[in-house]
Formats: structure tokens, C-alpha cells, sequence
């Protein structure tokens, strides 16, 4: 089993380890459905495991500045929720998820021995609306906080968003999320349901080779 809880992410053992399985960041992408069934999203993800299942190399490994910023900024939030929540958060890699091998999921961070933590960092104008309650971030980090727990048998865990140009007393937003049973095992059926079908997939490859 993998397991680089200890370990850094977006360090080149990080990206092997997340090769060719389902992560909690792309959760979303494996369960949404539409009124004609499974989100194109879900085919499009298919397609990256079955390329990196075959390759043994990560399809969406680049650096983007922007997004390095945003990962320079986490530290910043994790320091904040620490000063203001006043719990302690260690940093982490990659965990596989304890009962599917071809999953996992890459923390921003766990909290004491039953929580962790996912960190947003938001520009002003949806963080403003954010505090107002016009902003449900729910709708679409949900699947991946649940998945976060079920991976690192967590029972609950926070939501926290940061956006560096507030003053000082809006800066953080937490929202505890408490485990559900009923939702993470939906979620993980769904999961093996779709693996199963890159398993075909990669398989059928391998078995008819060039034609």
C-alpha cells in the first residue's frame, strides 16, 4: 500500500504514486450525473487513467504559476486556522484508500487523530459572498471532503477558505463537515464501478495490441 504520509505532494514520488488511480480532487468528475447519465467529465477522466495506466507516466503533470501561488497561499491558511481554530495540522502526500487499491486521495492537510482539512483559497468577490451565505461550496467539494475521510478514516473534517486581501477578521471561513456513512459508501461504489471499467479498458489494450 502507498503511503506517503509523511511525504510532500507535487514532488515527483507524489505524482508516480497518484498515477493511474482515481484521487479525491476528481471525485466529482467519477460520480455527477446528467439527465442523460454519467457527466462528460467522467469519460474524460477515464481516458487519463487508462493513458497513464499504460504509459506508468502522470497525463496532468505541469507547473502552473498560478497555481503555485495558490499552494505558496495554503501555507498562509493553515497558519491562520491554526492561530484561530487552535488546532494542529501536519501536511501530507499521498494516502491510498485502506480497502481500494487504485485509489487515494492527497490531504491538505489532518487535524489531531479524527479531522482534517480542505483549504479554498478565494478571491475577494466570492469570498464576500461566501460570508454572506450566497456561496455553497458544498455543491462542489463535498464528494472530495467525503472521499478524503473514507481514505484516511477520518470523522470529520473542515472546509476552510482563505483569501489573502481581506482584512484580517475575514481572512479565514471554516465549516466542519462530520462523516457520513451513507454518502462515502456511495461515492466508494461508484468508484470500484468505474475502475472496473478502466480495468476493461487498459486490459483489452494489452490483450489485442497493434492490429
Amino acid at each position: 500500500m502507498i503511503d506517503l504520509s509523511n511525504g510532500e505532494q507535487r514532488t515527483e514520488a507524489w505524482w508516480q504514486a497518484r498515477c493511474g488511480r482515481v484521487t479525491a480532487s476528481r471525485i466529482a468528475d467519477v460520480i455527477t450525473t446528467t439527465r442523460n447519465g454519467w457527466g462528460h467529465a467522467r469519460a474524460k477522466y477515464a481516458d487519463q487513467l487508462v493513458a497513464e495506466r499504460l504509459t506508468r507516466r502522470p497525463q496532468d503533470m505541469r507547473r502552473i504559476r498560478s497555481l503555485d501561488d495558490r499552494a505558496d497561499l495554503e501555507h498562509e491558511a493553515i497558519a491562520a486556522y491554526e492561530f484561530y481554530v487552535g488546532e494542529s495540522v501536519k501536511r501530507v502526500g499521498f494516502i491510498q484508500h485502506p480497502d481500494i487499491e487504485m485509489a487515494g486521495s492527497s490531504p491538505d492537510g489532518v487535524v489531531g487523530r479524527k479531522g482534517g482539512m480542505e483549504i479554498k483559497v478565494y478571491d475577494a468577490a466570492q469570498h464576500a459572498k461566501l460570508l454572506e451565505g450566497n456561496l455553497n461550496p458544498m455543491e462542489d467539494y463535498l464528494p472530495q471532503i467525503m472521499f478524503n475521510m473514507a481514505t484516511t478514516k477520518r470523522t470529520w473534517w473542515d472546509f476552510v477558505a482563505y483569501c489573502p486581501t481581506m482584512p484580517e477578521e475575514f481572512k479565514l471561513f471554516t465549516k466542519r463537515i462530520d462523516r457520513a456513512k451513507d454518502v462515502i459508501e456511495k461515492i466508494e461504489s461508484t468508484v470500484i464501478e468505474f475502475l472496473a471499467e478502466v480495468d476493461v479498458r487498459v486490459q483489452a489494450i494489452r490483450s489485442n495490441g497493434r492490429r
